[in-house]
């Protein structure tokens, strides 16, 4: 019996989500900008683990601008090791000062 070819099915190649944000340490500060990479399900559970991972860091809130998947693994710098962190299940935060 052939297997049905659906494009839905992502289940061989996991989906690596890119969070683009500003991030609050303290009440009244100005906010560090924020990438966050991590592999997730969909984006509703991305959302989710990435604001957990933030709490864990210390920030006390965060703003998320943008939400979206990388479809190939990044050349630079230091979103290549980000990526490679979340394939393994890590979730990257990478901060702009």
């Amino acid at each position: 019996m052939a297997s049905a070819d659906n494009d839905n099915n992502t289940l061989d190649d996991p989906m690596v989500f890119i969070i683009i944000g500003k991030a609050y340490e303290r009440d009244g500060d100005e906010g560090i900008d924020i990438h966050v990479m991590l592999r997730a399900p969909d984006d509703d559970s991305a959302v989710r683990e990435a604001l957990n991972a933030l709490s864990e860091e210390g920030f006390l809130e965060a703003d998320l601008d943008q939400i979206g998947t990388l479809n190939d693994v990044p050349d630079e710098e230091p979103h290549a090791s980000a990526y490679r962190g979340a394939l393994e299940g890590e979730v990257a935060i990478i901060r702009f000062a």
